[in-house]
């Protein structure tokens, strides 16, 4: 990657219900394509995550939680200025989860300067399980909201 790109990451298992939400945004933005803006999907390994966070200057993260929050509910996460709670992403079906990869990037000195995840809360993580719909559509909610934050930061 090249300073000064901006970077989209759908993590996720799309064989486990919910928590393949994150490629399916990743999959919404890749098709509509844009300028600068690399997409990609990722299982969500720490050591895999923190090689894409090197270099870019902006890096977007989408990937499922399970908090108890309503299922389809969307937090997001300004994690260039406060660290990641680990409420939302403490643990993972990725091994060491989000958090562990983006405070390690922290401490080394590669977090981007900007870096945003946004997380959408999950009901079914079962391998074979479809989406939820309330799921679907919060994916189809953060692609809009991904490409907005995308336009301002390119005009701004």
């Amino acid at each position: 990657m090249q300073s000064g790109d901006c970077l989209v990451i759908g993590i996720g298992n799309p064989h486990r219900g919910d928590d393949g939400v994150g490629r399916l945004v990743a999959r919404r933005l890749d098709a509509q394509g844009a300028a600068g803006l690399l997409v990609v999907e990722h299982a969500g390994d720490a050591a895999g995550l923190l090689e894409w966070l090197t270099g870019p200057e902006a890096v977007y993260l989408v990937d499922a939680s399970k908090t108890g929050k309503r299922p389809g509910t969307i937090s997001r996460f300004d994690v260039a200025r406060t660290e990641l709670p680990r409420v939302t992403f403490g643990c993972s079906t990725h091994g060491l989860s989000v958090a562990d990869a983006i405070e390690l990037a922290r401490a080394l000195g590669r977090l981007p300067r900007r870096c945003v995840i946004y997380a959408i809360e999950g009901r079914r993580y079962d391998i074979g399980h479809a989406l939820s719909p309330e799921v679907d559509a919060a994916a189809e909610e953060v692609a809009n909201l991904i490409r907005d934050e995308l336009r301002h930061y390119h005009t701004g």
